[in-house]
């Protein structure tokens, strides 16, 4: 077997063992880059008033009153307490949407005692820029033109701003001598 072939070999049985142990966590989850969905069965029938939600910023904990949690632990980075909720959904499942403090990672796993996934295996949904809040976006606009920037071999937004700098510099002091300035 080739090294390439082990390697297939070796990714193939990680994953088949992450999907087992994420199978048999008592919920089912997904993530965006921001947010966080969690799935919750509970017995059919169950009424709101039945169950059991604190959502914290750093915990969670899920269950039916008078019984031991269905799933309690702490999460593995913060989340935003006002913008997080939960709801019956069919009498027979909690959905808790959780909103992520730090909105560009991913989460390895929902509980930190739970088993973890592989966040570098994450093929992310495409997102237009129209969808992102003011400050991402231009992080992300800025980001996109200095990657065609070096592809083209040309400055950067940084590198154009330090030479823009220094040319008015230039201009306010021409008495100076710039041929053997470099920037760095």
């Amino acid at each position: 077997m080739s090294s390439s072939e082990a390697d297939v070999a070796a990714d193939k049985a990680a994953a088949e063992k992450e999907a087992a142990e994420q199978a048999a966590l008592p919920y089912k989850w997904r993530q965006t880059i921001s947010e966080v969905d969690i799935t919750v069965p509970v017995p059919q029938g169950t009424r709101a008033r039945d169950l059991v939600v604190e959502i914290k910023t750093e915990s969670l904990k899920v269950g039916l009153k008078g019984q031991e949690p269905i799933m309690e632990g702490r999460f593995p980075k913060r989340t935003v307490l006002d913008e997080s909720t939960w709801s019956l959904e069919d009498q027979k499942s909690v959905e808790i949407h959780l909103e992520k403090v730090n909105k560009m990672e991913w989460w390895a796993h929902v509980l930190t005692h739970h088993p973890q996934i592989d966040t570098s295996k994450i093929q992310p949904e495409n997102s237009r820029l129209g969808d992102l809040d003011g400050e991402t976006r231009a992080m992300v606009e800025k980001m996109m033109y200095d990657q065609r920037q070096k592809e083209m071999g040309k400055p950067t937004s940084d590198e154009e701003k330090k030479m823009e700098m220094l040319r008015k510099f230039q201009q306010q002091h021409p008495e100076m001598d710039f041929s053997n300035a470099r920037m760095e």
